[in-house]
C-alpha cells in the first residue's frame, strides 16, 4: 500500500482500514505464535502499512487545523 493512496481517501476511510490492518496483525501475530505462519514477512508488512494510515490520519488532522479560518463580514 502506497501513501499517495491513502493521501486520496477520507478520514472515515482511513480509520476503517486501520482497523482492518491491526486485525490483520493480530490475526498474523497470533498465527506467528504457533507456527501455524509460513510469511513471517508479513507481519513487518502489516506493522508498516498502519504506520503509513496513523501517518495519512495525523496529516490530514494536522491540515485540518492550519487550515485559515474565514470569517464573513455581514
Amino acid at each position: 500500500m502506497d501513501y499517495k493512496e491513502l493521501k486520496n481517501k477520507g478520514l472515515r476511510e482511513l480509520h476503517e482500514l486501520l482497523a482492518e490492518k491491526r486485525n490483520e496483525l493480530r490475526e498474523l501475530e497470533f498465527k506467528a505464535s504457533e507456527n501455524q505462519l509460513k510469511d513471517v514477512r508479513s507481519i513487518r508488512v502489516a506493522k508498516k502499512d498502519i504506520a503509513r494510515i496513523l501517518t495519512a490520519i495525523n496529516a490530514k488532522r494536522l491540515a485540518a487545523e492550519d487550515a485559515p479560518v474565514v470569517k464573513e463580514d455581514n
